[in-house]
């Protein structure tokens, strides 16, 4: 594909912008006619794509790195503004010279990221499209109260903590029954077939592990002590192995160590973990992990960014026997450090996404980029101009490109008095250059406005759009959600949201086809809209008016999050 000039993509971006803003009193616009038909051209199943291993040669554009010496590596910026530097360090912090991965680390298709029924990563897989599992029977299309689990409280970090905030998204596992003997759970819960066990890290530091059609603890509530923000991931082989990220270090007062944490679902405790506060780091005074891991199971391969400004490669040894009720693992350490010329605050708080060999994530200081799964190489780096804390959506078009969506916030633009407009972009993968830009007017106060959830990608019938749930946009209490085009970046339907939002919304298509976005917002109302029309079929207050940040996972149309009332609520679609 011929990528348009950078003047041509904020031009067209520019005009995109403008009309999306006319008219913004309107509770939703759309911009296009009857979509009966879309899409116009056959998008490709996600399952059927088996990324290859990617020559880095073969790749447009690219040349080999600049060896600094001493193990440092530098190339120059997409966009020609600054060069990043890298090094490769080992498990006692040494720059390896001359890194050699012992196998190549190569993710495959979404659809078999995950080995077992369910949701068991942020977004479901490692293009980060997921959340929501099966198509449920939806007649009546309205929400209905499950149950609900109270949980704790904390203060910390100069705020307050109740319940689950963002992106803080359960886990929900439908696990084989030789797991559910090993990890010794009732007997009711065994013999159940259609048993599916929610898995939920909250900010008090505990870990609650409940039956979805019930509530009811399954297990004793793992103490963390330390409390968590981000989401977890259940070991996507099956394995009965927990990895979650500390986002708090501080309770009620009381400071404690940063640690990425391993859990032993069978044991019900903490097994292993890595220091947040990592001396090999440019940013060596913080340590949280809002971040969730990807694990390449062919080479037993995690990769995992911190806050620190570190991205950590670790071969983790597992081993499980479930007939000795047994798992294992004893992970070997490699680090990739960064340092670009435009790098201050360091540190990445999204998700990283992976196609084939390739992982893209952006930062804190406003840099996209991309690295080599198995030589930690960087690909390249550009600039998006701000934080980005949403995690990227990857995609493979009709055109047979791979592009990322991404979008920042306003924030050190904020700061410094900069111009306050959320950028909206997809992205070639394979070359850093953008292709289409939508900007947005955004708030910043204490709270930023701006593109906080992960967007929602369109399958089936509307596979050609992509969905975006902004923040704090035409008031500092409002948002916006907007359908755009992937093809051309052209608005399709925008939606008033009168709560602004920082939750990632979820597709859940039901057995008829009908397709439905599940969407909570800081004044506590689900919305489970009409993802033709970004209209409300249903809504539910659901937390006292209090914000849900948390991103919902679903279950054969049932919904698990937490919200500010310090509630673990349980929703069904009916």
């Amino acid at each position: 594909m011929i990528q348009p000039s950078r003047r041509q993509v904020l031009a067209a971006g520019l005009a995109v912008a403008a009309g999306s803003l006319a008219g913004c009193s309107t509770d939703v616009v759309v911009a296009r006619g009857d979509r009966a038909n879309a899409p116009t051209a056959p998008y490709p199943d996600p399952g059927s794509i088996a990324p290859p291993r990617i020559d880095l040669a073969s790749l447009p554009g690219y040349t080999p790195p600049t060896d600094e010496g001493g193990g440092t590596y530098s190339r120059e910026f997409v966009d020609g503004q600054g060069r990043v530097r890298w090094q490769i360090l080992d498990a006692d912090h040494n720059v390896i010279p001359h890194y050699t991965a012992p196998e190549d680390v190569v993710f495959g298709p979404p659809a078999t990221y995950n080995q077992l029924p369910g949701v068991l990563n942020f977004r479901g897989n490692n293009w980060r499209t997921g959340g929501s599992y099966g198509t449920p029977r939806i007649t009546e299309r309205r929400l209905e109260r499950v149950w609900e689990k109270q949980t704790g409280r904390v203060r910390g970090e100069g705020s307050y903590w109740p319940g689950a905030g963002w992106t803080g998204q359960p886990l929900l596992v439908q696990w084989p029954r030789e797991t559910k003997v090993a990890m010794g759970l009732d007997a009711r819960f065994v013999d159940d077939d259609g048993f599916v066990e929610v898995i939920y890290p909250t900010f008090e530091g505990k870990i609650y592990r409940l039956d979805l059609a019930t509530g009811d603890e399954t297990r004793p509530a793992m103490e963390a002590i330390w409390g968590f923000k981000g989401t977890a991931s259940v070991d996507p082989r099956g394995y009965p192995l927990l990895y979650a990220g500390q986002g708090l270090n501080d309770r009620n007062g009381t400071i404690g160590p940063w640690r990425w944490r391993v859990f032993d679902l069978i044991a019900n405790e903490e097994v292993w973990h890595l220091q947040g506060l990592d001396p090999s780091s440019h940013r060596p005074d913080w340590g949280a992990w809002d971040s969730n891991v990807l694990i390449e199971v062919n080479t037993d391969t995690a990769i995992e960014p911190s806050e620190n400004g570190l991205i950590y490669k670790l071969k983790l040894n597992t081993s499980y026997d479930p007939g000795a009720a047994r798992v294992e693992l004893a992970p070997e350490i490699t680090r990739l450090r960064y340092n670009a010329d435009s790098s201050h605050k360091y540190g990445i708080e999204n998700s990283a996404v992976a196609y084939g060999n390739l992982m893209f994530a952006a930062d804190n200081d406003g840099h996209l980029f991309c690295w080599d799964a198995t030589s930690l190489e960087i690909v390249w780096m550009t600039h998006v101009h701000d934080d980005t804390d949403a995690s990227l959506i990857l995609d493979v078009e009709p055109d047979g490109g791979v592009y990322l969506y991404t979008g920042n916030e306003v924030d050190i633009r904020g700061q410094n008095g900069g111009e306050r407009i959320c950028n909206v972009r997809k992205v070639n993968a394979f070359t850093g250059e953008f292709v289409w830009q939508f900007d947005i007017p955004a708030y910043y106060e204490a709270i930023n406005g701006g593109l906080m959830g992960t967007p929602m990608a369109g399958t089936g019938p509307s596979a050609d759009l992509m969905f975006f749930n902004l923040a704090r946009t035409t008031a500092p209490r409002e948002g916006t959600l907007v359908a755009l085009e992937k093809a051309s970046g052209n608005v399709v339907w925008r939606r008033h949201l009168s709560d602004y939002s920082w939750s990632s919304p979820v597709m859940v298509t039901a057995e008829d086809g009908a397709q439905y976005g599940v969407l909570p917002d800081s004044g506590g109302t689900l919305h489970l809209f009409d993802v033709t029309t970004g209209l409300d079929v249903a809504s539910l207050q659901v937390s006292g008016g209090l914000n849900v940040e948390a991103t919902p996972s679903v279950f054969n149309g049932t919904m698990v999050f937490a919200g500010y009332d310090a509630k673990i609520h349980c929703i069904k679609v009916v």
